[in-house]
């Protein structure tokens, strides 16, 4: 990363951090516990080695692991987590500050979905496509 890149990427870290805190304290207490318990890694763009596993360059974010209904099954090796890429909804939130917030809440809600266990279309059903 660029000097300039890296002190935007600051910059969005603490907007991030900001909405993904104030996100979890509105959801109710039964989905926040479970929500609290999924670490959120915050990260510039993907790693151009998923690109080879089929994540599009242009992803807002992932869920990696397993998923809550799967935690004690043993079916993952790795642990859950969300992984939400800045600068990439950065970029889709055309440099507007309201709309990157407002994104990385719908990024965020969608992952989490998906630790929940629910598939694209339960997401779009919920307005979280």
């Amino acid at each position: 990363m660029r000097g300039s890149e890296r002190h935007l990427f600051r910059r969005l870290l603490i907007a991030a951090e900001r909405e993904v805190n104030k996100t979890l304290r509105q959801l109710p207490p039964a989905l926040r516990d479970k929500a609290r318990g999924v670490p959120v890694v915050y990260e510039p763009r993907p790693d151009p080695e998923l690109a080879r596993e089929g994540i599009e360059s242009d992803t807002l974010g992932l869920f990696v692991g397993e998923t809550f209904r799967d935690a004690y099954a043993g079916a993952h090796d790795l642990p859950a987590q969300v992984i939400l890429y800045l600068l990439n909804i950065w970029e889709y939130a055309n440099h507007d500050a309201g709309f990157y917030r407002e994104e990385v809440r719908r990024t965020l809600l969608h992952e989490l979905g998906h630790y929940l266990g629910l598939d694209e279309d339960e997401l779009a059903d919920r307005d979280l496509d």
